[in-house]
């Protein structure tokens, strides 16, 4: 109540000293009768000024200034009076109370910041009659005002008393106010300057106060005023109340705090140290019903000896705790029942896999052999393969089918070889390896576990990963895998190990070594078009929210896809194409736009784009010189136009084309039998030392390299220097010898595919790689010739003649 008072007495200390309240006798004095009836007015904002009130205020406004120099300069009298709305800045009559207060200017200073303060002091209250004039500064006639005479003297000492209790009482309560405020409340003598001195430091708004002011009866005052101290008083008994629960609150966690600490103390000296018993025997309770190996409970056990000996406190309590938690998490004994229904097992992975029934047999007779023997090591399978072609969807299609666990570690990039064996105990946030890990999240101990991209795994200072790999990935071995977290050894041969790898060129020798090779060719297009039918249509279409009703894409469709818009051994692009088909269309029936629901192969431009890719077709060529032979890239098999040319000169060979050295010396290697076995070939002598030749293989943008066109290039110089074109519609790729033998090559069903997309209808072959061709789907490659040879002279007749 009293605190804005006792702290706006802001009062130079080099001044003199001003009273917080004038003396008794100058309390509502009675102004001489010869008192100015008009006086300067001061308009005052968010306080309200009582007879006998001290007040130092900041002059800002300039008819304000003007009033408060003229008065002092005279009478130093002037009429103060209270604004309504602070906001308005030259107010009138309307703007002001009309009862106000004539005070005295005790002082006028000047601030150092240009400002003038004035301290004034309250003598009398007025009634404002009207504004005599407004410039340079207001000024107005004045009605003096007397307090009515007491009715009952009684009653009103009464008042006072109360009013004065209650003042102590809101002193003791409120923080704020100084103990000063009490002694000021034992000298005042005067009633109406008591009630004056409290009106004036009662923290309630302006009008409330102008209220207090404006009442003539001083019976009504004092209870006015003893109704706003009763509310001040019961929230200041409010507060009070409030903040001793809290404080009683705090103290009672403190208390509680501090017999706790007590407590823990005195079960150290007796022996019983742990506060944390219940959960030490939550996890005794666990391990008596875990069904685990005699090493590990021996471990476990050791561990809640010591558990129960360390303070909670200590970092080593944490570290412990969680090495027990582990223990207890991992599954040692848990193994999941394989499904030996080999037919069922069959059955789901044609269902979810096309093709790849080389990998599908292999773990039909894994599964045969567990069957039958009930218990056997789990085989490292590596499947290598290009991307896109489901190396780790059939991970996860072969643990639906023995209905195991399934986990996929990816381990591109991975650099630091603690990830697979993790870090010491010792080590702060340590942590077990992600071998461990996965077990333990999965909650068994034969899952089907997916290492995916082991060709990519990183090495440098931290480790190499690959070693760390090898106890895993060794039959031998991955029975005592030893992780340094765990520091126990743990069975990892139930666990059924596949690697997934684009090449085989960076995976180590050793780690190569330990893993059952299963290589994955490229899809074919005729493959291609049925996975798209089985499962990449029917996901996009249920992905866009359609239905067949919506859209119907033909065999025709898919094949313009494949061959127009992708390039690759996998189907991710084609899936990416069709998605933006089913795009196109969702668009049209979310717009409901007419279109046509069977989409024809000259509807792709306008969806998707223009072609992107422009398939090799084969064109019959009537110039002696060129053969075409079969590549094979990342992507697939392609065939490749292999084009001769001869020229006066002095025997000269000139190879272009951006071929690799392997190309290069194929190249020499043909010309040089040529020219050992001209005669016999029909071939002139004189005309390799005449005749310059050159052999360009066109897309020379493109590197070109390998050992399987030598044959190609023979066949071209044949016909080159006997000057007739080579049979039409023939294609071939083989590894030539000095000797004249024909050498088997690789990368066969891809070249043989792309001859039969291209319109070839005769390949020649070594006659070792007739096996490779009889592995190829027979509806595949229906209607093509195979001509299978030996002996170089044997191309040079089937090809030339």
């Amino acid at each position: 109540m009293f605190e804005d008072f006792f702290h706006s007495q802001n009062i130079d200390d080099e001044s003199e000293f001003l009273p917080l309240f004038s003396l008794e006798e100058d309390d509502d004095l009675q102004l001489d009768s010869d008192y100015p009836e008009e006086l300067p007015i001061l308009a005052l904002k968010n306080t309200v000024l009582f007879p006998g009130i001290i007040i130092p205020i900041t002059v800002g406004r300039d008819k304000s200034l003007k009033a408060i120099h003229e008065a002092y300069k005279n009478d130093r009298l002037i009429a103060v009076l209270s604004q309504k709305d602070t906001n308005i800045e030259d107010p009138s009559i309307n703007d002001l109370y009309p009862i106000g207060t004539v005070a005295q200017i005790v002082k006028l200073l000047k601030m150092p910041d240009g400002t003038s303060t004035a301290i004034l002091r309250g003598k009398q209250r007025f009634n404002l009659l009207e504004i005599t004039s407004n410039d340079p500064y207001i000024k107005g006639k004045i009605k003096k005002l007397n307090y009515e005479e007491i009715k009952d003297k009684l009653e009103f000492d009464a008042l006072i008393v109360s009013i004065k209790a209650m003042a102590k009482r809101i002193i003791e309560l409120s923080p704020n106010i100084p103990t000063e405020a009490s002694f000021v409340m034992n000298n005042i003598k005067r009633d109406t300057f008591l009630l004056n001195f409290i009106s004036s430091n009662l923290g309630i708004k302006v009008d409330a106060k102008q209220n207090i002011l404006r009442v003539n009866s001083l019976e009504k005052k004092a209870t006015t005023i003893l109704e706003y101290m009763d509310n001040e008083l019961q929230l200041l008994q409010l507060k009070d109340k409030i903040e001793s629960k809290v404080r009683t609150d705090i103290e009672k966690q403190q208390r509680d705090y501090y017999l706790n600490q007590q407590l823990k103390t005195i079960k150290e000296e007796l022996g019983h140290n742990n506060p944390q018993d219940e959960e030490v025997k939550a996890l005794i309770v666990r391990g008596k019903e875990k069904e685990w190996p005699d090493n590990v409970k021996e471990v476990f056990d050791k561990s809640i000896k010591k558990l129960k000996r360390v303070n909670p406190q200590v970092p080593e309590y944490s570290v412990v705790m969680n090495y027990v938690e582990l223990l207890l998490d991992l599954p040692w004994k848990d193994y999941t029942e394989d499904n030996f229904d080999l037919k069922k097992i069959k059955e789901v992975l044609d269902k979810d896999h096309f093709g790849l029934d080389k990998v599908k047999e292999h773990i039909l007779e894994h599964m045969a052999v567990l069957k039958l023997k009930g218990d056997m090591k789990a085989p490292i399978i590596c499947l290598v393969g290009p991307p896109g072609v489901g190396k780790t969807s059939l991970g996860k299609s072969i643990a639906n089918a023995l209905q195991r666990k399934f986990i996929r570690m990816s381990l591109g990039g991975l650099h630091d070889e603690s990830e697979i064996r993790g870090h010491r105990k010792t080590y702060i946030g340590a942590m077990p390896g992600r071998i461990i890990q996965s077990l333990k999240k999965v909650k068994s101990s034969n899952p089907v576990f997916i290492l995916d991209e082991i060709d990519k795994v990183g090495k440098d200072f931290r480790g190499d990963p690959s070693s760390a790999l090898l106890e895993v990935l060794d039959p031998e071995q991955n029975s005592t895998f030893h992780d340094n977290y765990l520091d126990i050894e743990y069975d990892l041969s139930k666990v059924l190990f596949i690697a997934t790898a684009n090449s085989l060129s960076t995976i180590q020798p050793a780690l190569l070594d330990r893993m059952e090779i299963i290589h994955i060719s490229g899809y074919s297009t005729e493959e291609k078009i049925e996975i798209a039918k089985r499962h990449l249509v029917p996901n996009q279409r249920k992905e866009h929210g359609l239905t067949t009703k919506n859209i119907r894409l033909k065999k025709d469709v898919m094949m313009s896809i494949i061959q127009n818009y992708t390039r690759e051994s996998g189907v991710r692009s084609l899936n990416r194409q069709i998605g933006g088909v089913m795009r196109n269309v969702a668009k049209k029936v979310a717009m409901e736009e007419t279109y046509d629901v069977s989409i024809a192969p000259k509807d792709l431009p306008d969806m998707i784009g223009p072609h992107k890719f422009s398939r090799d077709i084969y064109d019959e060529v009537n110039t002696p010189g060129v053969a075409v032979g079969l590549a094979w890239t990342s992507v697939g098999g392609d065939i490749l136009f292999i084009e001769t040319s001869l020229s006066q000169g002095k025997g000269k060979l000139t190879l272009t084309g951006n071929l690799g050295d392997v190309m290069k010396e194929s190249a020499t290697t043909a010309w040089s039998y040529l020219k050992s076995q001209g005669e016999s070939l029909g071939i002139s002598t004189t005309a390799f030392e005449e005749k310059d030749v050159h052999i360009h293989v066109p897309e020379g943008a493109i590197p070109k390299d390998g050992p399987s066109a030598g044959i190609t290039m023979l066949t071209a110089l044949a016909s080159a220097y006997n000057e007739k074109p080579v049979k039409p519609y023939l294609a071939m790729t083989g590894e030539i010898t000095l000797r004249g033998k024909v050498l088997p090559v690789g990368g066969i069903k891809e070249k043989i595919l792309a001859a039969k997309r291209a319109g070839i209808k005769e390949i020649i072959l070594c006659k070792d790689n007739q096996k490779h061709v009889e592995l190829i789907n027979s509806t595949y490659i229906k209607g093509m010739k195979f001509h299978y040879v030996d002996q170089m002279d044997e191309v040079v007749s089937i090809a030339v003649g």
